[in-house]
């Protein structure tokens, strides 16, 4: 049976800050369905690379392929508007918005977004600070709101910058299962993350990254024999 063709498709992306160039030719796909990490140290382009695809990072050339359509000249509103959502590591919670009109904010982009019924189901936390300015939430619940927020969009891809970075361990694994959950339901995610030990719960393949580059890629199945590998890959 053959491979379903990519929703997601990077071909020689470059990104530059000014004159520095931080993404070298990063070439990578992403499957309808698929969870995919991207795996590295601190400071080798995995945030920069989710940044790229949005337009976020406006000096880049290369190739952003996104149902099989062009994006790379596109703005980032404009990208958003295709279909893609993206959830930052700072999370970029409206302080002065209780956590209702935080959720209500995004625009939907498309149908088939989830309904606040069903994004109470996967973090009833949510639904218990509904009236809740966002500066009172805790990191957790900030978390949960910054997914949630998107989930309303009617996005099919995610992109999710460091989703556990800072969370307490029952947090981290309520993370994880609304990550399943979500692929069971159809949506395909592009996850960044430092901590290895929660990518491997969730993540169908892996890309490993370093200096800018896409250096190796590996399958959920053969992260036992590649463990020391991984670990001089990332430093643990």
């Amino acid at each position: 049976m053959p491979e379903p063709h990519p929703l997601l498709a990077v071909n020689e992306l470059n990104a530059w800050y000014g004159e520095s160039h931080v993404l070298h030719g990063v070439t990578f796909a992403v499957r309808p369905g698929e969870v995919v990490t991207l795996l590295g140290r601190n400071g080798v382009g995995k945030t920069t690379t989710l940044k790229a695809i949005m337009g976020i990072i406006e000096n880049r050339s290369g190739s952003v392929a996104f149902e099989g359509n062009e994006l790379i000249r596109l703005p980032s509103d404009a990208i958003a508007r295709s279909g893609i959502a993206f959830c930052p590591e700072e999370r970029g919670i409206f302080a002065t918005l209780d956590v209702n009109e935080n959720l209500m904010l995004p625009r939907q982009v498309r149908s088939g977004g989830l309904t606040l019924d069903r994004i109470f189901a996967l973090f009833p936390n949510l639904r218990e600070r509904l009236r809740s300015q966002g500066t009172k939430l805790s990191g957790g619940e900030q978390q949960m709101l910054a997914i949630g927020r998107i989930l309303r969009t009617g996005a099919r891809l995610l992109l999710l910058d460091e989703p556990t970075e800072g969370l307490a361990p029952v947090i981290v694994q309520q993370i994880g299962r609304t990550i399943s959950a979500l692929k069971a339901q159809g949506f395909t995610i592009l996850l960044v993350e430092q901590n290895f030990q929660f990518a491997a719960t969730v993540a169908d393949r892996y890309y490993v990254m370093e200096h800018g580059r896409i250096i190796d890629q590996l399958a959920a199945a053969e992260l036992k024999t590649n463990t020391g590998k991984l670990h001089e890959y990332l430093g643990v």
